[in-house]
């Protein structure tokens, strides 16, 4: 039995979307590395697009995104020129890629761009690349600004899959985080959608926000299953002041403390299974015929920089201020401000800022990472000698599960010294992050040194 699970729940790890980790990417990866990486590309290779618009109408206090406000519509349509221009610079080095088959577009809020800058944008991705008959076309959108006509045009361009940031429906929570919005603007954000033939909807929401209590949650919970998305992502509110000075206006002392924050999980995740949804990964709710859930039955799931993906790419190609692009080669970022990553791509430079290219240690402790926080689960033994390597590779990270096996959270099976399977219980599946820690060779460093700060494990 397990002897504390607060003891668990508090321990500070990544959310692994990468690995290894952004913290630890490096400005030794250059623009002419990039080029490098991109051209390497072949037309095996399918392609998925990420457009990064780091604009909102106001900051929420909780946001941990990279935007800012603005209320001018003169950035907006400037930062899209620019990305238009990066988009066609990028292309250059992709004579032979193949197929895109997924596209997403974050911020910020990306809607805020101009109607017509968003059909231009679409329209030249369209001429640059390969969209697979299949695509999925994704977009993140802030319900307070969602309209008919802005519902009309995503459908136009061929978005068929939106998120909705909701967070959490009682008024004393959303005025806490700064982000007011009734039930009913949410529900009239849904109907818009709906009408312009976008079924396919994500609702996110958090738990550990100032001021939630277990009725308010359960409450948030219930007018989500009202209004029926096909997906739901319930993450842990993060708060790294340090990281994000906004964070600064929430009032320390309305957090829920750590037994509490893990009550609201619990809640939330028991109400979401009871109505239907299965459960993905750590953090996602499904319905059963949505493609999410058919891919985590099926072993396809995936995780990247958007969290649990059903996105099937095999290179990530980003755009815009900040962006992350994965290669097979390794990670690349953009510059983080604007005007460096302006005046990069108007010379004709790749805006990259720094990256990290892969080793075959990065590669296998990734794929194993990948495995436990999409499957809860890994066959240690053909995944190492996928690699060329043996079990013995990662002996370090096994015995590093000593202490979650004693108390339950996952189980080691190994017949000899060569051969070893990792299972997460039913228990552990929300501490999954901490299974997958015990792979990370760069963790144990990156905390020691203050390199690198993370958010409690639930």
């Amino acid at each position: 039995m397990m002897k504390d699970p607060l003891s668990h729940a508090m321990r500070n790890v990544p959310r692994y979307t990468s690995y290894p980790t952004a913290p630890h990417f490096h400005d030794g990866v250059t623009a002419k590395t990039y080029a490098n990486w991109l051209s390497a590309i072949s037309p095996d290779d399918s392609l998925s697009l990420y457009l990064h618009v780091p604009y909102c109408r106001e900051l929420c206090h909780y946001c941990g995104c990279h935007t800012k406000a603005t209320r001018q519509d003169a950035p907006l349509k400037t930062y899209a020129a620019t990305l238009g221009q990066e988009i066609s610079l990028v292309s250059e080095h992709l004579a032979n890629a193949g197929p895109v088959r997924h596209i997403h577009w974050g911020g910020g809020t990306p809607s805020l761009l101009p109607r017509q800058s968003l059909i231009d944008l679409a329209g030249l991705l369209r001429v640059q690349f390969d969209l697979d008959p299949k695509v999925e076309h994704a977009i993140e959108l802030d319900p307070r600004l969602v309209s008919a006509e802005l519902a009309e045009t995503l459908a136009l361009i061929g978005v068929n899959r939106a998120s909705l940031g909701v967070q959490d429906f009682d008024p004393d929570v959303q005025r806490a985080i700064g982000r007011v919005q009734p039930y009913e603007i949410v529900e009239q954000a849904v109907a818009h959608l709906r009408s312009a033939g976008l079924e396919d909807l994500n609702f996110d929401l958090m738990y550990g926000l100032p001021g939630q209590t277990a009725a308010t949650i359960l409450d948030t919970v219930e007018k989500t299953l009202s209004l029926a998305p096909g997906r739901i992502a319930l993450f842990g509110y993060a708060h790294v002041p340090w990281m994000r000075k906004h964070q600064r206006l929430i009032d320390e002392s309305t957090l829920p403390n750590a037994a509490e924050r893990l009550h609201l999980a619990d809640l939330a995740r028991a109400e979401l299974t009871k109505a239907g949804y299965v459960a993905v990964g750590l953090d996602h709710f499904a319905k059963p015929n949505d493609s999410m859930a058919v891919a985590l039955e099926d072993g396809s799931l995936k995780r990247n920089f958007q969290g649990y993906t059903t996105d099937q790419g095999d290179q990530l190609i980003g755009f815009g201020v900040s962006s992350i692009g994965k290669l097979s080669s390794g990670f690349i970022q953009n510059m983080p401000d604007v005007g460096n990553w302006r005046r990069a791509v108007m010379a004709g430079q790749l805006p990259v800022s720094k990256g990290l290219a892969l080793s075959t240690d990065d590669r296998l402790r990734g794929r194993i990472i990948e495995e436990i926080m999409t499957n809860y689960a890994c066959d240690l033994t053909p995944v190492c000698q996928a690699f060329g390597l043996s079990v013995q590779h990662v002996q370090d990270a096994l015995a590093a599960l000593d202490e979650l096996a004693s108390d339950g959270l996952v189980r080691v099976q190994r017949d000899d010294e060569q051969t070893a399977r990792l299972e997460v219980t039913e228990a552990g599946r929300p501490y999954v992050r901490l299974a997958a820690a015990a792979f990370d060779a760069y963790l144990a460093d990156s905390q020691a040194s203050g390199k690198a700060r993370h958010s409690a494990a639930v």
